[in-house]
């Protein structure tokens, strides 16, 4: 396993993602992925997203800073209107020299399709995103979800078959899995048997614990019950070569310099589980 530590953006969510790298830098962190409020941030400064891109690219390749992983659009809803969108945060995303983009599937929660129906307009729409991307060095990452409503009785990717599948059938090799860990751990639980299936398809992490009945989003081992070992197990298993990503928004709502302080114990988490 060939992985580095990395926060996302968000933990600074209130600092310009220039300002948000050098303070992660101030305290130990080389590696970070781009949210989706500094995905808007940057599209919002100029019409030339490549351009802004490689402007990042610059600054970041200056700090020897990596950020390899980025979450488009977080609220996408590309079987709604939405995938011509996503096509400029690609854009701009690869110019960055981000490599596995986050994607979330549509789970149309409006409306009555069945689930099979549900899939298969994914399917039609992933598989436009799949012909944009062909000639491109990146991939898509498809997270794993949650129920998000009571009147929801099932999502669409929930577990590793659910994206397998969605996957095998867009049939481009230029998609793969992102983990949620804090989503798992409200659903099937299972991080071991969700990271062996996914295999090699595992491009991304989204490490984030929980009491295992709401998505709070916090860092390992503080009240929540993960099974960190046993996702690390699975990892080394699958040879995974992404960033140890942690997305804690639930360890952001406090002082700016309380967050730099929680940083020295995220790295002794880290350090401790990759002994």
């Amino acid at each position: 396993m060939d992985t580095k530590l990395s926060i996302w953006s968000q933990y600074y969510y209130e600092l310009k993602i220039e300002d948000a790298v050098e303070r992660f830098i101030r305290n130990g962190i080389y590696a970070s992925e781009l949210s989706d409020e500094h995905g808007f941030e940057l599209l919002n400064r100029s019409d030339d997203v490549v351009s802004t891109g490689k402007s990042l690219k610059n600054f970041i390749d200056e700090r020897n800073f990596e950020i390899s992983q980025g979450h488009l659009w977080l609220k996408v809803k590309i079987c709604s209107g939405d995938i011509e969108n996503i096509y400029n945060w690609i854009d701009m995303y690869e110019a960055i020299g981000i490599k596995n983009m986050v994607l979330h599937c549509d789970n149309l929660v409006d409306t009555s399709f069945s689930k099979q129906e549900k899939i298969d307009k994914n399917i039609e729409k992933l598989t436009l995103i799949a012909d944009y991307i062909r000639d491109k060095d990146i991939t898509i990452c498809l997270e794993n979800l949650r129920l998000h409503f009571p009147e929801q009785k099932y999502i669409i990717d929930q577990n590793a078959d659910d994206l397998l599948y969605i996957i095998d059938r867009v049939g481009s090799p230029r998609f793969g899995i992102c983990l949620d860990t804090g989503h798992l751990n409200l659903t099937e639980k299972d991080h071991y048997k969700f990271i062996l299936k996914a295999g090699k398809k595992l491009k991304a992490l989204h490490i984030a614990d929980n009491e295992g009945f709401s998505d709070q989003h916090m860092m390992p081992f503080t009240k929540g019950n993960v099974d960190f070992q046993e996702v690390v197990r699975g990892l080394r298993e699958v040879d995974y070569k992404g960033l140890f990503n942690l997305e804690i928004p639930g360890e952001s709502r406090i002082p700016i310099e309380l967050r730099d302080a929680k940083i020295q114990y995220i790295k002794a988490c880290y350090e401790y589980l990759m002994r």
